[in-house]
């Protein structure tokens, strides 16, 4: 499965990789030649996309190394270091584009330049465009969805911003031939600000996987609900997790009677950990901690587990946080 998962995954960056090199070639070539800062504004962000493309496939193929001493749990990680990058070029891009495309409506509005209107080309590329872009925009969503790689599903939202963008580039070239000069830069700062959405998207989501900002509620929820049909676990007091990729580890302090054996308490953490395991997609370990069932543990809420969890285990000490 996890081969598998890695094919999809080079599979949707060296699509993407190819065809954005095709696609910026093409649109800054006829962007000059046809006069049109819209589509000139799409070869800029095609460019900029076949440079995070290569990167994206770096880390990819980084992040299929397999586990050694130091990265016990593997690299997959770096796919989410790869997604700050790919958001990163875009912000980028973003404002480079949006910047461009104002200069140029205050030239025209202050008159120290002119402009008829892009070439009927520009029309039919930004059109062709929108017809490759919304095709790779169904493909790589279905395997981002199969592979649950934040980098892919970064591509995904990418290509559905192409779309969007290409669609008002388009737009903005049609009017400029009809005598609205103006249309054609104001779509290009459009684009700029869809660009700019997408890629603070990528950078907040690839963030939080980072900041292990697991587990969710919804997560604590489920794994509550399956200790509650083990035999033996009388308390939830804990929950935590941390993510590596798509894969999870999952840490639980459980309570059980105290006047258990130690045999028989490990036998009961055991087939806590293989349920867990066997009920929620890519967990990769389950560590159990095991207490005596208490009176102060009694009927816990899911947000007073979640709160319990945060708690300090050790002396807070100021003085390196200052």
């Amino acid at each position: 499965m996890s081969h598998e998962r890695d094919k999809k995954s080079l599979h949707a960056v060296n699509l993407g990789l190819g065809i954005n090199v095709g696609l910026a070639a093409i649109k800054t070539y006829i962007g000059v030649l046809a006069h049109s800062p819209a589509l000139l504004a799409e070869g800029i962000n095609s460019t900029s996309d076949v440079a995070y493309y290569i990167v994206a496939s770096i880390f990819v193929r980084m992040a299929n190394k397999p586990a050694d001493d130091e990265h016990p749990y593997g690299h997959q990680q770096l796919e989410s270091i790869a997604a700050i990058v790919v958001g990163s070029f875009i912000v980028t891009t973003a404002v480079a584009v949006f910047w461009d495309a104002v200069d140029k409506i205050w030239d025209l509005v202050s008159g120290s330049t002119t402009s008829s209107g892009a070439s009927t080309i520009a029309l039919w590329i930004a059109l062709l465009t929108v017809a490759i872009k919304a095709f790779l925009t169904f493909y790589v969503r279905r395997l981002g969805k199969e592979t649950h790689n934040p980098v892919v599903e970064a591509m995904a939202y990418d290509h559905r911003n192409d779309l969007l963008s290409a669609a008002a580039a388009s737009v903005g070239i049609f009017l400029g031939r009809q005598g609205l000069p103006w249309v054609d830069p104001l779509a290009g700062a459009i684009v700029a600000l869809l660009i700019l959405r997408t890629g603070v998207y990528i950078l907040r989501e690839s963030s939080v996987e980072l900041m292990d900002a697991v587990p969710s509620k919804e997560l604590a929820e489920q794994i509550s609900g399956i200790l509650q049909a083990i035999s033996g676990v009388e308390q939830l007091h804990e929950v935590q997790a941390h993510r590596f990729g798509p894969h999870s580890v999952i840490n639980v302090t459980i309570g059980i009677n105290g006047n258990l054996t130690v045999i028989e308490g490990d036998k009961i953490a055991n087939t806590v950990e293989e349920i867990l395991c066997q009920c929620i997609p890519n967990l990769r370990r389950v560590h159990v901690h095991y207490h005596p069932s208490d009176h102060d543990h009694q009927g816990m809420t899911i947000d007073q587990i979640l709160s319990e969890s945060r708690k300090l285990t050790v002396e807070h000490l100021p003085q390196y946080y200052d």
